[in-house]
């Protein structure tokens, strides 16, 4: 059976219920949806959309490194959105965070979201890429 191990990243927010930011076995990397909460001060970015996916990107990007890992290193993304209205706002900023090859994806608009938040992003990634 494989090892578990648990990652978690002073720069990114605190889990806010009983999970953690992200969990690794094998080469496999699964990190928890991230909501655009600044870890310093656990206050929500709300100002845009664009706004908001840049903090979530920006708290991935910190469980990535704390594994050793970037985005290079995702193979599995998933979008939740409170809106489809927010697709191509979301996917203009998601897009500046991979260089070359994106990862598999998919976007679903949902009724709502931890913290009245408009997008959420949880990833897997494979560590030995």
């Amino acid at each position: 059976m494989g090892i578990k191990k648990i990652i978690n990243s002073q720069e990114a927010p605190a889990p806010i219920g009983p999970y953690n930011q992200a969990v690794s076995t094998g080469n496999l990397l699964f990190i928890s949806g991230q909501i655009p909460l600044i870890p310093e001060t656990h206050e929500l970015v709300n100002e845009n959309i664009q706004a908001e996916t840049r903090q979530v990107m920006k708290n991935l990007s910190a469980i990535l490194k704390e594994a050793g890992a970037d985005f290079n290193n995702v193979i599995k993304t998933t979008i939740f959105l409170t809106s489809m209205d927010y697709f191509a706002e979301v996917n203009e900023v998601y897009g500046q965070y991979f260089t070359g090859e994106y990862p598999a994806r998919e976007t679903v608009a949902v009724k709502g979201l931890p913290k009245n938040v408009n997008v959420e992003i949880s990833m897997i990634a494979a560590l030995d890429i």
